[in-house]
């Protein structure tokens, strides 16, 4: 595995770590939002990572080695769970019968989440300065 190889992967799982914090924020901002543009509750929004290549098509199709290793966001995709119903008859989106539906965002989920990916993020920059300091280091012995 080359040096730049490793910057590349770590460099791809910040970015893609970064994205799902964004998202899981916008879940968290949107957690009241009963009515959006098409007329419906904000519904939660998921990031689908997946992997680049995985050992064994690189194996196969001798690919390049630029692309071995990383992660990145597939797609964003909305949580099909049903909504959450609230008794509450004042409410201007409440039906006939005085339910208001909700949003299917769980904050406690969506704190679980954030931190999950924010630990991720952490280890991606933990493993980004080893390269660095064994990079630097590599340097040193040429002196």
């Amino acid at each position: 595995m080359s040096f730049l190889q490793s910057l590349n992967i770590s460099g791809s799982g910040l970015t893609a770590q970064r994205l799902r914090m964004d998202v899981i924020s916008e879940n968290i901002a949107n957690k009241d939002t009963t009515r959006t543009e098409n007329g419906e509750p904000y519904r939660r929004k998921m990031v689908v990572l997946s992997a680049v290549n995985n050992f064994q098509n690189m194996f196969i199709e001798n690919i390049n080695e630029y692309e071995a290793g990383r992660v990145e966001v597939t797609e964003i995709i909305e949580d099909q769970s049903e909504f959450k119903l609230v008794y509450n008859p004042d409410h201007p989106d409440a039906g006939e019968d005085g339910y208001v539906r909700m949003p299917n965002v769980d904050s406690l989920k969506e704190t679980v989440d954030i931190m999950e990916a924010y630990r991720a993020y952490q280890a991606n920059i933990t493993a980004l300065n080893t390269m660095k300091q064994m990079a630097v280091k590599a340097l040193e012995i040429g002196r």
